[in-house]
């Protein structure tokens, strides 16, 4: 890899180096959010924690570009950071106790 000496580039080059670094990086970071999100299909039972609340348990209803559409049990919608859901394990899959979205049968 060819080292740049930024000490030698102009003001134009250096604006110019900078919003390729920056698009780059969030090149990156969309993929890994994407690779993340492939991680949990459509339909499927997650939980997750935000600040503030007590934990969440719902279902993926769609991918966002960069989170993934969660509607709780209590009909809640958020949009979530991949990284932060997780399966629900099979306990809280029947820990709802008045779930608003009931799950359909597939034939």
């Amino acid at each position: 890899m060819a080292k740049i000496n930024i000490d030698e580039l102009s003001e134009a080059e250096l604006i110019d180096l900078n919003h390729r670094i920056v698009e780059r990086l969030r090149f990156l970071s969309q993929m890994r959010a994407h690779s993340e999100m492939l991680d949990f299909k459509i339909g499927e039972r997650v939980t997750f924690h935000p600040d503030g609340y007590p934990p969440l348990i719902g279902i993926v209803a769609r991918y966002n570009r960069k989170s993934v559409h969660v509607v709780t049990d209590s009909g809640q919608r958020w949009n979530v950071a991949p990284s932060l859901l997780r399966r629900a394990d099979a306990r809280e899959r029947h820990q709802a106790t008045d779930p608003k979205v009931v799950r359909l049968k597939r034939d």
